[in-house]
């Protein structure tokens, strides 16, 4: 077995561990589990640390669970929250099950010889427990004295850190769920270890309490750090909300783009989170990014690695050519032509837009007008200067008064991209 324990803490990604589990992980293959929640049918980059410890966790020789929550999902995890969630429909979960499920495929090897991972739902196992059987069997084991000493229950409790709403009966059983969790999986999978965020400190601990009390067991547990960026923002956060996983709702060049304008600080800790790149080469990699901070090359090195490793190498290329489009000189129509619509709409967001209509394209326009009528610019005369002065482009090229615009300009069959000199663009829709 190789350093697991020893692996996650150079890398800073280890919080809390229960006495004697280093020990445990160094001398035999265990089974260890994290859970995942299954509010949104893809999974976002805040996931991706209980996503990445489950790799070093797999290629440390040890063998992966992944648990997606669809029973404890319909609950909700009071854990690091100041009010109650939204709780989801059946249809709607086993959806975002689905989804998740297929996702993780992507990161943990299900098909390893000497140690497959394994993926569980819990919704397998709690569906037909009765409450009756439910507390009887397991509510006896843990006292309400117990689960009132959580943090978690006990910031939901106390009205500064809330704004008076309290905390359900349905919330505070959580903790009971996710222990009956790790009491299933040590029973069934020989279970005895469970990851995750330092918020769900207090929950595993339940768990591993319950299995000593219900099986005389020893079982333990260790937390990653919740990530923080050094501006004190919420990490994995941008303008527009989530960065996810999913291309779907974030596409790879916005994936991409996020890891290239992380700060140097942040960059320099998430070299070592987000990367499987072994240490010396880290440590080589910040030396030079400190001698020419300038040339960015741990933010390059991060988005190349992160952005491969979830998306694909071909969906990396296609996000440093369209990253390279707003400064590349060289860029023309033709490299336009080849990004898909919404990489197209991301590199161009927040450039004012304007349309004209199908109909007058398929004519011919002539660029003094479609300057005007698009609303790019005021006037007859700001147009005949313009062009005079020969800054207007059309899809990157520069073009003269003879310019006449034709549906072979379009870029996706609906846009042209308009330009005044270096850096004045304008996004027309042909409707």
């Amino acid at each position: 077995m190789s350093k697991f324990v020893e692996e996650l803490k150079w890398r800073g990604l280890l919080h809390d561990i229960m006495p004697g589990t280093e020990k445990l992980l160094d001398q035999k293959q265990v089974s260890g589990y994290i859970g995942f929640d299954p509010t949104a049918d893809s999974l976002h980059i805040g996931n991706l640390v209980p996503i990445l410890i489950l790799m070093h966790f797999q290629r440390a020789g040890h063998k992966p669970i992944a648990l997606v929550g669809g029973a404890t999902g319909m609950i909700g995890d009071p854990s690091g929250k100041s009010k109650e969630r939204n709780l989801l429909d059946e249809k709607t979960l086993n959806h975002n099950i689905t989804a998740i499920k297929k996702q993780l495929a992507q990161f943990i090897d299900f098909e390893a010889k000497d140690n497959p991972a394994v993926l569980v739902n819990n919704y397998d196992w709690f569906k037909d427990v009765s409450l009756i059987e439910f507390v009887r069997n397991i509510g006896k084991h843990i006292s309400v004295n117990y689960m009132m000493a959580k943090d978690s229950v006990k910031k939901r409790l106390n009205p500064e850190h809330d704004d008076s709403t309290g905390m359900s009966f349905t919330e505070f059983t959580y903790q009971l769920f996710q222990g009956y969790d790790f009491l299933h999986l040590y029973r069934h999978n020989n279970c005895q270890l469970q990851m995750g965020g330092s918020d769900q400190w207090g929950n595993m601990t339940t768990g591993t309490e319950l299995i000593r009390r219900v099986e005389g067991g020893k079982a333990y547990a260790l937390t990653v750090p919740l990530i923080t960026k050094s501006d004190g923002g919420k990490f994995g956060k941008t303008e527009q909300g989530n960065v996810w996983l999913s291309s779907k709702y974030t596409s790879p060049y916005k994936f991409y783009q996020f890891w290239i304008n992380v700060s140097d600080e942040d960059a320099e800790k998430y070299i070592k989170i987000f990367t499987f790149l072994d240490k010396e080469t880290i440590e080589k990699l910040i030396f030079e990014h400190r001698e020419t901070p300038h040339l960015r090359l741990l933010q390059k090195k991060l988005a190349e690695e992160v952005t491969k490793m979830v998306h694909s190498e071909d969906a990396l290329q296609k996000a440093q050519e369209a990253s390279q489009i707003l400064f590349n000189k060289k860029a023309g129509s033709e490299a336009l032509k080849q990004l898909d619509e919404q990489t197209f709409l991301d590199v161009f967001e927040g450039v004012p837009q304007g349309e004209l209509h199908l109909e007058d394209l398929q004519k011919g326009i002539d660029i003094g007008s479609a300057l005007i009528e698009s609303g790019f610019l005021s006037s007859g005369n700001e147009a005949r200067r313009a062009l005079k002065e020969n800054s207007v482009s059309v899809n990157k090229e520069k073009v003269n008064s003879d310019k006449i615009l034709t549906p072979e300009d379009l870029i996706s069959g609906k846009y042209i991209l308009l330009q005044r000199g270096k850096k004045k663009y304008f996004l027309v829709h042909i409707k």
